[in-house]
């Protein structure tokens, strides 16, 4: 089945070679003059209007009012949502909890938000914070994020609970209706994510039906000529409309943030749900795929530089506009929770996910020297994934001696094997190039073969957790254990690559309730990464070493007051490294040890406010500052210098206004701040820090009956050129990008 795979999928990067020349395809055009016409009937009746806008229904395409907002109710508890952002959250094997009841750092991001500010990505909501950083920019071969300056890569965020089930690429915004983050070490209540990301966790939640019927249809046309259309429905049917379904589609298609590349992305989901009085199901079904003509890539510097060349044009691919990458994702995922009773509730999940990517992938021969010159020779870079995770558990609710009590059991499985195909020119084939100047990236010599079988990955876990509850429940302690196994085989399997240790992360947390509107909380959680194994060159050669925990400490403040919340933390977190502890040689001349020895300590604070401040005028405030050292070195070298890859001040500051002297028209506005961090451990080269301002509106109005929308938003208003720092690499930001949508809801 694999092989049969990829050769489909060989066919279709030719597919994407035999067009590069056309900036749109047939579809494409037919978007443009339907976008045109939907744009110009948009604006015109826009301006027909009267001046007052009737309300829209429940289900319309409307602008989130700070007073219409939607209330989810959700068991014994009305949400609260504020500036985009809901009270409630996953929580791993915790549950869905409030923010002010769980002792974490938590956001809740809603579907309004997401349409708000056009978000066509996950990267583009999670920029909305200041310790949630991106490190990769538009168009590039994924999306990889950073939580209180710890790297989380795309392949670690959860789908509905489940590891391993999300794009390892970009996940759209089209199938998004939350998008929770906990900040900081959660290997307790989530396990260990396949890739050992420590910073804190993200999950997407999928969109379902609600109780109002959806049909909703989007335009789009975004900077370069990429146009696009996505359709929204959404209905509930059967008796007390226990069954829903929810189905989601777009189609995107032009020149996107390069010139002269071509960005195209299909993507198409169906879920179906129920929901009665005991039982709880839904399943959901997507698939996506992109082909990439300029996909942008990160480039890497030669020693010893002192300063980083001034950033390049965004618009132009750093390695030519020839770099080529295809994408295919497919996933299912179904879950079900019973109430056995009312305080007994049992849950299962399931999910497999296919994936596969094909890239014509540009590689530096040589590191870029100060004026931005290097070396570029062509390779071929191609790998699938075949996923399965799973879960189950149960959560009983009772009293002992006037103490409550929520437990929570629960296990969890994850399989994950992987394949893959490289091949790249001899060194002497390489051709000169230059950041500022690049060349096309040279035909690749020799065969494309069909990728192989590399590792199999098997993460498996059984947790238990309590929640005690004192006081009438204004002191909340929360503990919990989980019991790890990690278990990897690299092929061909050998005593050097072949790896199964356990090992165990704990979790303690206390919440006190001063009152109904303020908590103070603290926490002790472990993350759990997988070891290693080892070396040849090492005196202990082929030992293996248990998954290494991280150790956070935190603890802070939330106040509700009303119409916005406020939150303030401290934090430290501590990460083991690989080091090579310089040692006697050996009888075999061997000199080093291999060991997780080492250490990263990060330590910050982080202040955040949300919500309606001031009448019609919703925010999004956050500021994070943040002191990132390596603590501990090889042999001390480097040792009390700051991280790599770890801006210190970082700040996200968004506003809302629904402005009163229209009705119907809305005005947002975001500034982000980046200080500048270290690329190299000796500290001696950075990238500079950067501002970045994004605008946009939206007026909500009827046309012909039908309740629509038009927006505009501008992201880096004034066009600035900057690196992004993404650990020991630079990658050029995303230049301005100008978004238009019409949105019509039938």
């Amino acid at each position: 089945m694999m092989r049969s795979i990829l050769i489909c999928n060989e066919a279709a990067l030719m597919s994407v070679r035999s067009e590069s020349h056309l900036l749109l395809s047939p579809l494409s055009a037919a978007l443009k003059s339907l976008l045109g016409a939907s744009l110009a009937v948009g604006a015109a009746g826009a301006l027909a209007q009267e001046a007052t806008a009737p309300a829209a229904p429940a289900q319309a395409a409307s602008a989130s009012a700070g007073t219409a907002l939607n209330k989810v109710t959700v068991q014994g508890k009305a949400e609260r949502q504020k500036a985009g952002l809901g009270s409630r959250g996953g929580v791993g094997i915790l549950g869905s909890q409030d923010a002010m009841d769980i002792p974490f750092s938590t956001l809740n991001y809603t579907e309004q938000l997401m349409r708000d500010q056009q978000s066509r990505t996950l990267a583009d909501v999670l920029q909305n914070d200041a310790s949630v950083r991106v490190m990769t920019a538009a168009q590039g071969f994924g999306e990889d994020f950073q939580i209180r300056g710890f790297a989380v890569p795309s392949g670690d965020v959860g789908f509905n609970g489940l590891y391993g089930l999300s794009s390892g690429n970009r996940m759209p915004a089209e199938i998004m209706e939350r998008v929770e983050v906990l900040k900081g070490p959660a290997a307790m209540v989530n396990g260990m994510p396949p890739g050992g990301s420590v910073g804190g966790a993200i999950n997407i939640i999928p969109k379902r039906a609600g109780d109002q019927n959806l049909t909703r249809l989007t335009t789009s046309f975004a900077s370069g000529e990429q146009l696009g259309m996505a359709f929204d429905v959404g209905r509930r049917f059967g008796d007390n409309k226990a069954w829903g379904v929810r189905i989601n589609g777009s189609y995107r298609d032009g020149e996107a943030s390069i010139d002269d590349g071509n960005a195209r992305q299909r993507f198409a989901s169906a879920a179906l749900d129920y929901r009665g009085t005991q039982l709880r199901w839904s399943t959901d079904v997507f698939k996506q795929h992109e082909n990439i003509r300029g996909f942008r890539s990160q480039p890497a510097f030669v020693a010893g530089l002192l300063k980083l060349p001034e950033a390049p044009d965004p618009s132009k691919n750093i390695y030519g506009s020839n770099a080529l990458l295809a994408i295919d994702d497919e996933v299912v995922a179904t879950r079900l929770e019973y109430d056995v009773s009312d305080r007994l509730t049992v849950w299962a999940g399931a999910g497999w996910r296919d994936s596969w990517s094909m890239q014509d992938f540009p590689t530096a021969s040589t590191r870029a020297d100060a004026q931005g010159n290097f070396r570029l020779i062509g390779a071929w870079y191609d790998a699938y994934f075949q996923t399965t995770s799973a879960e189950a558990g149960a959560r009983a609710r009772f009293d002992t001696a006037g103490i409550g009590h929520t437990i929570s059991v629960g296990v969890s499985r994850l399989d994950q094997e992987t394949g893959s195909f490289y091949l790249a020119n001899p060194t002497s084939t390489s051709v000169p190039s230059n950041i500022y100047n690049p060349v096309e990236m040279p035909a690749v010599i020799g065969v494309r073969r069909p990728a192989t079988l590399t590792s199999d990955t098997r993460l498996s876990g059984v947790a238990i957790a309590d929640t005690l509850s004192f006081l009438n429940e204004r002191l909340l302690v929360t503990v919990g254990v989980r019991d790890q196994t990690a278990e990897l085989t690299a092929y061909p399997k050998t005593a050097t690559n072949y790896y199964k240790k356990s090992a165990v992360s704990r979790l303690g947390g206390v919440v006190f309730k001063a009152s109904d509107d303020i908590s103070v909380y603290a926490n002790y959680a472990e993350g759990l990464t997988r070891g290693g194994i080892a070396p040849a060159t090492a005196v202990n050669a082929n030992e293996a070493f248990a998954p290494y925990q991280s150790k956070q400490i935190e603890a802070g403040v939330k106040v509700d007051w009303g119409s916005f919340l406020t939150t303030a933390n401290v934090y430290q977190v501590k990460k083991p490294n690989t080091i090579n502890e310089t040692v006697p040689a050996d009888s075999q001349g061997r000199t080093v040890r291999y060991s997780f020895g080492g250490e990263q300590r990060n330590r910050g604070v982080e202040l955040s406010a949300q919500g309606e401040i001031i009448r019609s005028v919703r925010w999004l405030a956050s500021a994070s500052f943040t002191d990132a050292k390596q603590t501990r070195t090889t042999n001390g070298l480097n040792q009390g210098k700051d991280a790599t890859g770890v801006a210190d001040k970082t700040a996200s500051v968004g506003a809302d206004w629904d402005v009163p002297y229209l009705p119907g028209l809305g005005i947002n506005g975001r500034v982000i701040y980046t200080s500048s961090g270290w690329l190299d451990t000796a500290n001696t080269l950075a990238v500079p820090a950067w501002t970045r301002a994004d605008i946009g509106a939206r007026y909500t109005t009827r046309i012909a009956g039908v309740p629509t929308v038009l927006r505009a938003n501008i992201d880096n208003v004034f066009d600035r050129n900057y690196w992004l720092l993404s650990g020991t690499y630079a990658t050029v930001a995303t230049g301005r990008t100008v978004v238009l949508s019409a949105s019509f809801d039938f």
